[in-house]
């Protein structure tokens, strides 16, 4: 079952990330990616009557790490996009988020058997082709300016899931909330405060919406992930493989061709699930 939600989760991040760019062609990044979390917190907010949970003060308190660490990790990606090239900007960062939270489940004490093992090296290895959107050569190109900034965004990003598989089984999706609330404060006032303006035409605004639910879904999905006795170094590393849904809705929405390292990622993909998902 926590498999399952994991894999759930990394289709539905991949929806809202298409989603979110293609609202970010017709509004600013800073704009959509405001609003939609916006959009986020107010779709679990909705929720809480129902599926709340009882979090103690230690739950809030690693929700609210979480949103620090994805909120920055965020805020570092569109910085490193707008400074680097996106072929090797996404790639690094898919895999420092999909390593993270391996290594911090092996820190934690998890263990796991030799074929989800390889099932965990194959994983690592299929975001990093998925995400090469100029395919493998393109990683020539890159540089230490661009990659520290793109490794530190991967790390915000999986530093949020190593944070929020530390919250407790019956705290329900409440650590949600705080994260959002941290997240939408850091990244709203940080936009603010250098003058852009947070606007979205009302032809986007379905679609930013749309982004900001599916986001928060995801989340939620990860976190029930966690919450039923799912390994974080399993649960993270299924949940990062999130650009094969992406890459794959760009090719049935938007006719966009793939490159040959994407192609053969999402066949790596496969058999990193396969394996993770054969008892040991």
């Amino acid at each position: 079952m926590a498999m399952l939600l994991a894999l759930a989760s990394a289709v539905v991040y991949g929806m809202a990330d298409f989603a979110g760019g293609l609202a970010s062609r017709r509004a600013t990044a800073a704009a959509v990616v405001a609003l939609s979390q916006a959009a986020g917190l107010v779709a679990v907010v909705l929720l809480l009557p129902w599926l709340g949970g009882d979090p103690a003060p230690a739950d809030l308190a690693w929700g609210a790490a979480a949103g620090v660490a994805g909120g920055a990790g965020l805020l570092l990606f569109y910085r490193s996009l707008a400074d680097g090239v996106m072929s090797v900007v996404a790639p690094v960062t898919a895999v420092a988020a999909a390593a993270l939270p391996v290594l911090g489940g092996l820190l934690l004490g998890e263990r796991i058997g030799p074929l989800a093992a390889g099932g965990i090296v194959l994983a690592l290895a299929a975001v990093v082709l998925v995400a090469a959107e100029g395919g493998l050569a393109s990683l020539r190109s890159a540089r230490l300016g661009t990659v520290a900034p793109a490794l530190a965004a991967g790390a915000g990003f999986g530093l949020f899931f190593v944070v929020l598989d530390r919250t407790g089984e019956d705290s329900g999706l409440s650590p949600l909330v705080a994260a959002r609330v941290v997240s939408v404060l850091v990244i709203g006032g940080l936009a603010l405060a250098s003058g852009r303006a947070l606007r979205v035409s009302r032809r986007v605004l379905p679609v930013v919406v749309l982004a900001g639910v599916g986001d928060m879904t995801a989340n939620a999905l990860f976190l029930v992930a966690t919450q039923v006795g799912g390994q974080l170094a399993i649960t993270g590393v299924l949940a990062s493989l999130y650009p094969a849904s992406t890459v794959l809705l760009a090719q049935v929405v938007l006719r966009e061709r793939l490159a040959g390292a994407q192609r053969a990622g999402l066949a790596v993909a496969a058999a990193a699930v396969v394996l993770i998902a054969l008892p040991s």
